[in-house]
């Protein structure tokens, strides 16, 4: 079969690149065409448009690059219409992803499945209109997802998810590169952009000074110069590239800015105080209220289900507070053992590894049945 395959950024490219790899296992005349990267170019296919000319974030980016958007919008339907694929397949990026899947049902009316369904239960959840209509088949990668979606009478496939099997292939890779340190060390992961490293990290190294026992190190973008964090940075904090999990696993605690990192550190098995840094303070949090109706910013206590982990969001992301909260953590051993006992839990819930071969499996077989009927 034919697929074309559309991601906006660079998980985006990892995530199919590995349903790529396991569509070729199940599917031996699997032909791939892509807007997308690198990894996926290295499963083979042609490779209409790099992702790195279509991560726009935000909407003052968005609005900037309207023309660009467009463009791509246009490259993407045009190699569509040529390609003529078997199947659609749209990878997370529902602001375009959605617009394409609306292009594809109302002009060629070929199956199209999303892998990595849109996060609606955070945000925009009158997506769901357009998924109900123009989406096939959804595939999710967290539990907590399947009961999200009944309840507007759409059914999706959970077919786990990918940060197992990242954390269970480094774990038995033999890859664990040695920190070396004479104290026990306190981890800070302060995210991947550059407007988030610059407001959450001074607040998390100043705990450095607080904290004398243990050394601090943070576990720096591969994107991101050294420059830019040795101006943040004390002396007595470390910097260290493309070690984050070896970081992790090898640290007393964390501090971890929130996103996919609270999850990886949860499976890695590490205590840990979430921060997340919003322009507006107070307003910012009134605003989240209305527009976000979700009671956790955390993948960690999102699929917990409940706090398993603290979290200083917006204006209760001080200094004093995660000095409190870092505290407990470091040296409360009724807390840790809770933290340990959640994270178990969290990975139960997630399931075994194998997220794309599931999802290849599932999206091969509907839709060989759906061309043969």
């Amino acid at each position: 079969m034919r697929y074309f395959i559309i991601v906006g950024e660079a998980s985006g490219d990892l995530h199919a690149s590995a349903l790529m790899k396991e569509l070729k296992i199940c599917d031996a005349q699997a032909e791939f065409c892509f807007l997308g990267g690198d990894l996926m170019l290295n499963q083979g296919g042609k490779m209409v448009r790099h992702y790195s000319q279509m991560a726009f974030m935000g909407i003052v980016n968005v609005l900037l690059n309207l023309n660009k958007v467009a463009e791509n919008a246009r490259i993407c339907k045009r190699a569509i219409r040529d390609f003529v694929p078997d199947v659609v397949l749209l990878v997370d990026y529902p602001g375009f992803n959605l617009r394409i899947a609306k292009f594809v049902k109302k002009n060629l009316q070929i199956p199209v499945y999303y892998y990595i369904a849109p996060k609606l239960w955070a945000w925009k959840s009158y997506r769901i209109k357009s998924i109900k209509k123009y989406v096939d088949r959804a595939f999710t990668i967290f539990p907590f997802e399947t009961q999200y979606f009944a309840q507007f009478g759409y059914n999706v496939d959970y077919v786990g998810n990918p940060t197992v099997d990242s954390i269970d292939n480094f774990l038995e890779s033999g890859e664990l590169k040695s920190i070396k340190s004479d104290k026990s060390i306190v981890a800070l992961l302060s995210g991947s952009r550059r407007q988030e490293i610059s407001k959450c990290l001074p607040v998390m190294s100043k705990m450095a000074g607080y904290f004398t026992d243990f050394k601090f190190v943070v576990a720096a973008a591969p994107s991101i110069e050294k420059d830019f964090y040795t101006k943040i940075l004390p002396d007595n904090v470390e910097i260290v590239y493309n070690q984050t999990y070896s970081l992790v696993k090898q640290s007393f605690a964390a501090v971890v800015n929130s996103g996919t990192a609270t999850l990886e550190t949860a499976l890695l098995g590490t205590p840990q105080v979430v921060v997340y840094h919003v322009i507006g303070g107070r307003f910012a949090t009134l605003l989240k209220k209305i527009l976000i109706h979700i009671p956790y910013i955390s993948l960690v206590n999102l699929i917990a289900e409940k706090e398993a982990v603290k979290e200083l969001v917006t204006h209760h992301f001080t200094e004093e507070n995660l000095r409190n909260e870092l505290c407990k953590v470091l040296y409360d051993n009724n807390l840790r053992d809770k933290i340990e006992q959640d994270y178990q839990k969290i990975k139960l819930s997630l399931g075994h590894r194998g997220t794309a071969k599931q999802a290849a499996e599932a999206i091969y077989k509907n839709a060989k049945q759906v061309i043969s009927e």
